[in-house]
């Protein structure tokens, strides 16, 4: 299994792909130089084999290149972040201020 993690613009989303197949996705939405994570789901079948680490991972590494700040409104990313603290200068945790 080679699993590929991809930006889909159009369609507002993060997307694993094993080949040809959706493994699994991570919902986002942009507002200038805010992005907020919505939303992520696995495919049963990807359940437990670090598919949403890797997304996590990828959206924050471009979140970081892009210099944006990110806002895990996704219970998953957020959980995620909590034991990533390399990332915790880019994350909103007041949802009802951002700056």
């Amino acid at each position: 299994m080679t699993i590929e993690v991809v930006d889909a613009p159009a369609k507002g989303r993060y997307e694993a792909r094993d080949g040809e197949t959706l493994a699994g996705f991570m919902t986002y939405q942009v507002t200038g130089k805010i992005i907020a994570f919505t939303h992520t789901e696995v495919s049963p079948e990807y359940e437990g084999q670090g598919i949403g680490g890797a997304i996590a991972r990828r959206v924050m590494d471009d979140a970081r290149a892009a210099a944006r700040t990110v806002v895990p409104i996704c219970p998953f990313l957020a959980g995620w972040l909590e034991r990533h603290p390399e990332y915790a200068d880019m994350v909103v945790t007041d949802h009802r201020r951002v700056k």
